[in-house]
């Protein structure tokens, strides 16, 4: 793709993300024109510059750490039009790796949250119109599986037609239709995937049932697998909720086993 495909996505994702907001409910925290604090922090510490409010961000600074955190780290540059739209607003959305995995699933290749050469030799000869869907129907999957879908899915969910109605436009050679949603608004809260309503540890499900060894493993891939789902389908929240139970129970019994060689020994 081109400079100018990276401006068009970046117009079309800050019409999204907006200006300033900092609401009590978006684990982003504060946040302006959709980079937080956090973001920005480390990106003034890389250039060698002082801390400051991120409500005072420049129009450059905002262009860079664009580019950088989000369109270069899912490789944009080498998707097909629209395609590359959709997978970076995911990115700034729900993280790199995350819009990666939901890529990399519409592609049914590994989903290891990182863009590399295996990802784009899957590309050849597939439909990028028919990925725009297989990505927004797992993008929407996971928003619904969030324990803030309540608070922001209304206008996470419009910002997701939006995406995939100018991404699809854009993969057929057209412009897009222009975002409709406010300057600023619900859809601009950041959407984590560690916010599940049935929630992981910070380190996700494999931090949880580490003590659990290669079964635990397992448990922890499908458990992360299926996280996104657990607020769309009756039945798979339950066998998610039973994962993470089995996985309990695995670290349970890995410390217990642990204490007991603790006290045997001499």
């Amino acid at each position: 793709m081109t400079v100018a495909s990276f401006e068009g996505a970046l117009r079309r994702v800050l019409a999204h993300e907006g200006g300033y907001a900092d609401h009590p409910a978006d684990p982003g925290g504060a946040t302006m024109k959709g980079i937080t604090q956090r973001v920005y922090d480390g990106w003034r510490r890389r250039q060698g510059l002082p801390a400051r409010a991120v409500r005072r961000i420049a129009a450059g600074e905002v262009a860079a750490i664009y580019r950088r955190q989000y369109w270069d780290a899912v490789r944009a540059d080498d998707l097909p039009a629209g395609l590359d739209y959709c997978v970076f607003d995911g990115a700034v959305h729900s993280g790199p790796a995350q819009a990666a995995k939901w890529l990399q699933r519409g592609l049914g290749v590994v989903a290891d949250g990182q863009v590399g050469e295996a990802t784009l030799a899957a590309l050849a000869g597939r439909a990028p119109a028919a990925l725009v869907d297989a990505v927004c129907d797992r993008r929407l999957a996971m928003l619904r599986g969030l324990r803030t879908f309540p608070t922001f899915g209304a206008g996470w969910t419009a910002r997701v037609a939006e995406v995939r109605a100018a991404a699809r436009s854009m993969a057929r050679g057209g412009a897009g239709p222009e975002p409709a949603v406010p300057v600023q608004g619900p859809a601009d809260a950041k959407a984590r995937p560690a916010d599940t309503r049935l929630s992981r540890t910070p380190e996700g499900a494999g931090g949880l049932i580490s003590g659990g060894g290669a079964l635990g493993a397992v448990i922890a891939e499908q458990a992360d697998r299926l996280a996104p789902l657990a607020g769309f389908a009756e039945t798979l929240k339950w066998l998610f909720a039973a994962l993470m139970l089995a996985g309990v129970a695995l670290t349970l019994a890995g410390a217990l086993r642990r204490v007991r060689a603790g006290e045997a020994a001499p």
